[in-house]
Formats: structure tokens, sequence, C-alpha cells
């Protein structure tokens, strides 16, 4: 491959019978013969992101405070970058944020984001990491660093020089915007909160207070909703309608709502009905006015008992987006019906249909919703509710962990609500891989709900069926908090089982994140435990663990032993499985100290051992070792095959990590055959695929191809063996 340079143009040539692996951009023409080898097919790229929520009607109102916004952005050469608009809630903050945000489509072609901050919900904020884990996937980021500090770095990183908006809702305080603000010059961020945020002025932000809708903006909105027609024969009950609303926007697309449902409804009865209830009804208060409470008692007061009844029942649950599937678990009603109710409360502005199956409430409605079930429902009949919903997703979890990891699903689960069906198919690993991507958050919600109640038993239980969520998709950024709630779960259970799961997991957990320390010190309370109950099995899986966390920290004799130790274990007790996976590493630690010699044999047995199990994934990676040892033997027509092989079976299995793993190897064996120009190929295919997963692989295979692209065009020497990644995740143990 040549380039060729006038005045004018640089062309690239490919002529000739080429061989190409990695990412490769044709820049111009191509001749004869060429074969792409190693990358695999090129993954499709995310969607540019469009996330703000549907509007529900035209926006109606608020010219004066739209104009403002524009004002304070001002022009392209002074644009701001950072707007809050604050006001009390209800007021309308979120529409009129979405409106404008929307006009400003086409100056942010590269994705209009947003995020709700959860700032007054009754769970607490949104946790940080789970909000930049978000906004990370929407540009394709499939691992999300655990700590927030380094998730909002990489989100500074991915946002940089993006053309985007972004809109934080409900937020709490000017810390929990600050992690959130994107690197990009370019990114306009427009915050949404009931209090000031005045400490976001160092960051440049400019303020927008919202008030009160005037009365005849309130009467507009009620007119557009209910029609002119109907408006103009009551024009004075109109007014008063609007005037009982309070100036809150919620208030009055409730009352018009009610309204435009009910066409005998008169407007001088809703407005004498408003009137008595601004008396009556004062528990619920936005800023001393009774409104939002007046109009959501007389919205519930129209609904049917059944979709009365779901409303009621969604307040107890502990996150406040839901979807059909929630709604029928709350009611014991069939799919179908528990979705014909949303819709009713979807029509009667009581909830915000999402557009992708799911609901959510309005922070005010959901709070109405819990005032009003406390008041009908006794203590003990509410924590049933809510037990019923978690025992849901403890099932719902559990299946899919049987589907994905069959050898870690093997502690007891109890729940006496099991799923007639799980909302994906009994042998489609990829839909339950889905569904845990989609419920993590609320399966998290539920680990904190149960923890709240009493509830260990089900807690630890909960944590132990989101390992699939951490194993295969890497979810760092819920880890700590599942992990920690779970540990503390199982010791207040008195559960030694569970207890040893908790430690044994959550060790791999704090190796994953590069903590071999305290993992080691997770794994030998287990391995204590196993000492003293006698359970040897359980004994060769803390040493498993604490070996490779001397693995992680270079120490490899100790890793060695220990891993003697734990495959003499597992062969005691005939568990194949643990053996295959102990020789893995082994083999992986012989390449370490470069006896590749040492390494063939035991990989060679592992694959084996695993194929004949049914284990593809774990197969996989005994045959991306065993390619690392015929690199290093000089075989390098055997390590070309079992590469392509272990790509194959990655793809296969949905382990994105591994199969960027496979393209740096591909690598290391192009350098081997001293093929300077592929190796940089499949080490700029590895290291898109490592940027896209936010791994902290990403330093190595710079540094790699930093060396590469420095070396003299002279034949570059063979590379040294590597360690295993730190960020190779802990196989499922049984």
């Amino acid at each position: 491959m040549g380039t060729i340079e006038d005045e004018s143009a640089t062309r690239n040539l490919i002529t000739g019978a080429a061989r190409i692996s990695g990412g490769v951009i044709q820049a111009g023409a191509i001749h004869g013969t060429v074969h792409l080898h190693g990358a695999g097919p090129a993954a499709a790229p995310p969607p540019v992101p469009q996330q703000l929520p549907p509007p529900t009607g035209p926006f109606v109102g608020r010219r004066a405070e739209l104009a403002a916004l524009g004002e304070l952005r001002g022009g392209p050469a002074d644009c701001r970058r950072l707007i809050v608009v604050n006001g009390p809630a209800g007021v309308g903050k979120t529409a009129l944020v979405l409106a404008w945000v929307r006009s400003l489509a086409a100056d942010c072609p590269d994705g209009l984001l947003y995020a709700d901050l959860r700032g007054h919900a009754p769970g607490g904020p949104a946790p940080t990491g789970e909000t930049l884990g978000a906004l990370l996937r929407a540009f394709g980021v499939e691992r999300v660093p655990g700590a927030p500090a380094e998730a909002a770095a990489l989100w500074r990183s991915v946002s940089a020089g993006r053309r985007i908006a972004l809109v934080l809702d409900n937020a709490l305080t000017a810390a929990q915007v600050r992690q959130l603000l994107p690197g990009s010059q370019s990114a306009l961020v427009v915050v949404a909160s009931r209090n000031r945020l005045s400490g976001l002025g160092v960051d440049g932000a400019v303020f927008q207070p919202l008030g009160l809708l005037d009365e005849s903006a309130a009467a507009e909105i009620l007119t557009r909703r209910i029609g002119p027609a109907r408006a103009g024969r009551e024009p004075e009950a109109v007014r008063e309608v609007a005037a009982h609303c309070g100036g809150l926007a919620l208030a009055v697309s409730l009352v018009a709502a009610r309204v435009a449902a009910r066409p005998r409804l008169t407007l001088a009865a809703t407005a004498a009905s408003l009137a008595s209830d601004s008396e009556r009804l004062t528990a619920l208060r936005v800023d001393g006015e009774p409104a939002v409470r007046s109009a959501l008692d007389a919205s519930c007061g129209g609904l049917v008992p059944g979709v009365r009844r779901l409303y009621q029942l969604l307040g107890l649950l502990p996150f406040t987006d839901f979807s059909t599937d929630d709604a029928a678990v709350l009611t014991g009603a069939a799919f179908a019906d528990a979705d014909a109710l949303l819709d009713e409360l979807a029509e009667a502005n009581l909830i915000e249909d999402l557009g992708t199956g799911r609901f959510r409430f309005h922070d005010l409605v959901r709070l109405h919703a819990r005032d009003q079930v406390r008041g009908e429902l006794a203590k003990d009949e509410q924590d049933a509710v809510l037990r019923r919903i978690l025992e849901w997703y403890l099932a719902t979890a559990t299946a899919a962990e049987r589907l994905l990891t069959p050898n870690h699903a093997t502690l007891r689960r109890d729940h006496t609500c099991p799923p007639a069906a799980p909302p994906f198919g009994a042998a489609d690993s990829q839909a339950a891989l889905r569904w845990l991507d989609l419920e993590r958050g609320h399966l998290l919600e539920g680990v904190r709900a149960a923890a709240a109640h009493g509830w260990f038993p089900l807690g630890w239980q909960l944590v132990d069926a989101m390992y699939p969520l951490f194993h295969r998709l890497r979810a760092f950024e819920l880890q700590d908090e599942a992990h920690r709630l779970g540990l503390a779960a199982a010791r207040r259970a008195d559960d030694p089982a569970a207890l040893a799961r908790m430690l044994t997991d959550g060790g791999g957990r704090l190796r994953n994140l590069g903590r071999p320390e305290e993992a080691i010190r997770r794994y030998q309370e287990a391995l204590e435990l196993a000492q003293a109950d006698g359970d040897a099995k359980a004994e060769a899986q803390a040493l498993h663990g604490i070996g490779q966390a001397h693995l992680l920290a270079g120490r490899l004799a100790e890793a060695t032993r220990c891993f003697r130790e734990d495959l003499a274990l597992r062969l005691s007790v005939g568990y194949a499985r643990g053996a295959a996976l102990t020789r893995v590493v082994l083999g992986d630690v012989a390449l370490a100290q470069r006896r590749p010699d040492l390494a063939l044999p035991e990989l060679t047995v592992a694959y084996q051992t695993l194929m004949d199990i049914g284990e593809p994934y774990e197969a996989a990676r005994a045959l991306a070792h065993l390619g690392r040892a015929h690199t290093a033997l000089g075989d390098h027509q055997a390590a070309e095959r079992v590469l392509d092989q272990a790509a194959d079976l990655f793809r296969s299995t949905g382990s994105p990590t591994w199969e960027a793993r496979t393209l740096e190897l591909h690598g290391e064996l192009a350098e081997a055959r001293e093929a300077s120009q592929q190796a940089l190929d499949c080490y700029e295919a590895s290291l898109a695929r490592y940027q896209a997963l936010g791994a902290p692989d990403v330093q190595r295979l710079t540094a790699k191809l930093d060396r590469l692209r420095e070396a003299p065009p002279a034949p570059a020497p063979a590379p040294e063996p590597a360690p295993a990644p730190a960020s190779e995740p802990a196989s499922a143990p049984d």
C-alpha cells in the first residue's frame, strides 16, 4: 500500500493481492484481490440520540419566557452553554424547556438528550453513575466505569466536540448537575429545577426563573384542550377554572383532560368543584397553593374503580417509571387489560406515556397516588403489594440468570409470584440480556426497597439474580451499591451459602475494578467460611478468586500456588467445569511467565472440557489464550486458526470485550510475523471497540499503537506475552 502525493491531491492505492486486517477506510482506488481479515463484521453506529419526551400537544403560552431563553443563549459568537430554569413544582418548567430545546434541533445535529435526575423523588435523587451510564450508552459506550469520577471523565471525552443539547430535568443540587456537564464547547445544557441552583453560577450558568401562568395563558391552554366552541359557551367559567388552578400548568392540564373527556360536564360545575376542594383538601400544597391536590382529586374521582385502583397501587412502586408488566403484577390483571388501564390513566394526564411501552409519574402525581393508597390500604396490605412486585422482579431476573449463566443459578429463591411467562423467550438469551439491561435501575431500586423493609433474603437474592448484568454487561455503576447491600443482607439473614456467594461475587467485582487487595479480603473471608463448613468446592472457589487477585497485582508465584490448590480441590470433588476454568487461568499465568510450553497443555484440556459440557463462552477464552501460546511458540498458522475460531465464538455468545481482546491478539500475531501495518490495523480496530466499551484496556492499546507508529521501518520484534487484561470478567461460579 502506498501514498502518491502531488500539489493538488493525496491518493491512497492498494494494489496486488493485499491482505488487510482491522478497520479500514477506502481513500482511493483499490486494484486486485483484497482480503479483509480478523476484524469481523463492523458494528453499526448507534443512532443519533433523540431522547426528548414526546410533546403531549401544542405548546401554549409562555411567549415571553421563550423569548427570554433565546436572549439568554445569545448569538453564535457568545452562546451560553448552561441555562437553569427554576420555579415551583407543577409550574411547567419541563414543558417550557422541552418546547424550547425542540426548536433548537437544527443547531444540535449530534443529538438531543434527556435525563430525569429525580431530585424530589421519594427514593432520593438519581445516582450520578446511573445517569452517566445512560448518557454514555446513548453514544454506544457499552461499558461504563463504576467510579462516578471515571464515568464523568469518559462522558466528557465522548461528548467532546459534539453539538448536542442536554436537558437535565428535576435537578436537586448544583453538584448533581456539575458531574454531568459535557466536555464540548458546542453543547447546550438546560437544567430544570425547583431550586435556584445558584452554585452553578461559577460554572458560567445563567438563570431563568419561571413564575405561575397568568390567568389568560391558563385560559388559553384550557380553551385549546377542550375546544373553542365549548369554552365560548361558558367564558366566565373558563376564567374561574383558570383562576382555581393557581397558575400551575400541571393543574390546568389535569383539569382540561378531565373536562375534555366528559362532554356533559359543565365548566361551571368544574369551577365549583375546584372551589370547594380548595377549601377542603390542603394536604398536598405547592408553595402554599392547593390547586394540584384539588385537580388530582377531581381527576381521580371520575375514574372507573379498576383504573383508580391501579393509579393508587402504582404509588407504591419504588421507582418513578413503570411498564405494563408492572401494572399487570400489581393488579393481577392480564397484560392486555393492564395495558388498557394504563391507557386510561395516560388519557387523563395522570401518567405520561413515554412511547416505548413504559410510563411515568410526575413527582407530585406520584405523591398524590401514594397518599391515596395509604388512605385506603393498611400498612401490611401496602407491604404485601410492594413485596409482590419485588418478588416478580426476582422471579424474572432468576429466569434470565438461569438462561444466561446457568452454573451461577444454584442458590435458593424465595418467591411466591413467579411470572407465568417472562417478558422474553424461554430460550432467547439475547432478549433476556436486553431485559436485564432495561430493568437495571428497577432491580437496584428493588434491592434498596428490600433493605429498607428488612426483607433480607429477598435483598441478597435480587443481587444474586443480577449476576448476568454484571458479568455480561459490566454494569459497574450499579455493582458497588448492589453488592454492599447484598452482603449486608446475607449477614443479617444469617445464611452461610448466601454470605459465601456475596463475598465471592463481591470479590470479583472489586477485582474487575482494579482493587485486588480489597478483593482478597472478601475472598479470604469466604475461604475461612468454606473451610469451617468442610465445603471443598466453595473453598476452591475462594482460592480461585484469591489467585485471580494476586494475578492482577502481578504476584505470579502466589497466584500459581492458589490455582494449583484450587485445581486439586476441584478435581477431588469431580467438578469438571471448575477444573477447566482453573486450567485456563494457569495457562494465562504460564504465558505471563513466558512459558508457553507449559500453557499449551493446560489450555488444550480446558478447551476440550468446556466444549464437551456446552460452555462456548468459556471455551472461547481458552482458545484466545491458546492463540497467544501458539504465537509465542512461533506456530503462526495454528495461532491464526484458533484466534479466528475464538472470535466466532465470542460473537455468537455476545462478548464485545473479548471480541476486542481477540482483535488485539490478532495484532500481536501480526507483529510476530513482522507485518507492522496489519498489526496497526488490528490494534486500531481493537482500540475503537475498547473505547466504545469504556474499558481500561484503552491505555494499553494506545501504548502499543504509539510504539508501532514511532518505530523505524525495520521489522518489529515479536511482542512479549502480557498478562490477562484487568478488565477480564470473573468466570461464573457453579
